[in-house]
């Protein structure tokens, strides 16, 4: 098993380039991707909207899952999945509170309120302009409204790729989905009377992508009922958060391993001994912003690793590369700490080695996150998306202080 992953890219092209620049597993040639012999390549979900290059970054995904087939795995991430709303909400079927906020049925405006308001995504428009004008196309404020209706039409660009991705993958001991697994979303399938429950982790996650899928296609085939509900509202539920809350219990594509602030916290003691015991001992997520670097947290006492890799929110624009074998995880990235010094991460970690990395300093406090040259670095992360990304000697710490990082 030769894995490379990357994840949350999120329009960032740049992202995309550094992950594959001497990357001996996953390059890029002109503008398709190329894998080594025998190499899987992951992409873990939301490959758009944060940057000026969506539609590019989603061409050469889709080319690539079409030149390689089950080579190249993709997870739909909440970001590309929730602009399936565009389709209809841009077709006369806008949302209540939209039209209250704007207060007039101009589609740009509309589409900004949206954008903003309820994806997360309060530049997108801009960013779809300047992709526009780069691609010499028209990108006055109605070409940028048809760009993304047509981009998520039945047979659109983004319509296509999301047929070709997946909700949760399986390779060895490697559990990947989008968000995360909790006691509401692991086994768990929706269905037509709520949800379905499967113990066995192998039928759960082909019936949860076979969902998914029949999700898909219902919007493909335009299925809307007499009253006007369409059928594939239940996976616009699944990738949003729980009303009134930060995530979503029972979805792979919102769950959070993370505390309010987004400190990175293990899945409970109930879950990881779940995993393990049908045999996953590493559960690779994106979703939750973890620093300028992946995030590796452990719980050595059971064999479990959790890897949290969206770098969407760091103060560098590299991608960070994992690399996953049968039993060794490689992390290399960038990292600019809180005294403004940028440093290179490198290291690789193997399943029973005796290590510090991945455990937390005290109850409260910030993770040890992996080597920096002869010393440490530590992340931890606080209200509004910051964070802190400090250096710390081994002798700063005891090993009697380091925790296991649940919450």
């Amino acid at each position: 098993m030769q894995i490379a992953y990357l994840t949350d890219v999120e329009g960032q092209w740049e992202k995309l380039e550094t992950f594959c620049s001497g990357n001996e597993r996953v390059w890029l040639s002109g503008e398709q991707l190329q894998l080594a012999e025998g190499v899987t390549f992951v992409f873990g979900g939301d490959a758009i909207d944060r940057g000026p290059h969506s539609l590019r970054i989603v061409r050469v995904l889709h080319d690539a899952k079409r030149r390689y087939g089950e080579r190249v795995v993709l997870l739909a991430g909440n970001r590309d999945i929730n602009k399936l709303r565009l389709w209809r909400e841009l077709s006369g079927h806008p949302p209540h509170k939209a039209l209250e906020a704007v207060g007039d049925t101009d589609p740009a405006n509309l589409l900004r309120w949206i954008m903003r308001h309820t994806m997360g995504a309060p530049d997108a428009f801009e960013h779809r302009r300047t992709e526009l004008r780069a691609l010499a196309k028209a990108h006055d404020d109605l070409s940028v409204v048809e760009s993304f209706r047509q981009d998520v039409a039945p047979s659109g660009a983004l319509t296509r790729y999301l047929t070709q991705c997946d909700l949760a993958h399986q390779a060895g001991n490697v559990l990947f989905v989008h968000g995360g697994v909790s006691e509401g979303s692991l086994g768990v399938v929706p269905s037509e009377s709520g949800f379905e429950s499967f113990r066995g982790l192998d039928e759960w996650v082909q019936r949860l992508n076979a969902w998914y899928h029949s999700q898909i296609d219902a919007f493909v085939a335009q299925v809307v009922s007499a009253e006007g509900r369409v059928a594939w509202q239940p996976v616009i539920d699944y990738q949003a958060p729980s009303p009134g809350k930060r995530a979503n219990p029972h979805s792979v594509v919102y769950s959070r391993s993370a505390d309010e602030h987004n400190n990175p916290r293990l899945p409970s003691p109930e879950i990881v001994k779940r995993l393990v015991d049908q045999g996953v001992r590493r559960l690779v997520v994106g979703h939750t912003p973890a620093g300028d670097t992946p995030c590796l947290l452990r719980d050595p006492t059971r064999g479990f690793e959790l890897l949290i890799a969206d770098n969407s929110y760091s103060r560098v624009s590299v991608g960070s590369r994992v690399f996953l074998d049968a039993d060794t995880t490689r992390i290399e990235g960038q990292v600019v700490l809180d005294d403004e010094t940028r440093h290179s991460v490198a290291f690789t970690q193997l399943p029973d080695e005796q290590s510090a990395i991945g455990l937390r300093i005290g109850k409260a406090g910030p993770l040890l996150k992996s080597p920096l040259e002869a010393d440490y670095l530590t992340f931890k992360a606080v209200a509004g998306y910051q964070m802190q990304q400090q250096r710390i000697t081994a002798n700063a710490w005891h090993e009697r202080e380091l925790e296991l990082p649940y919450a």
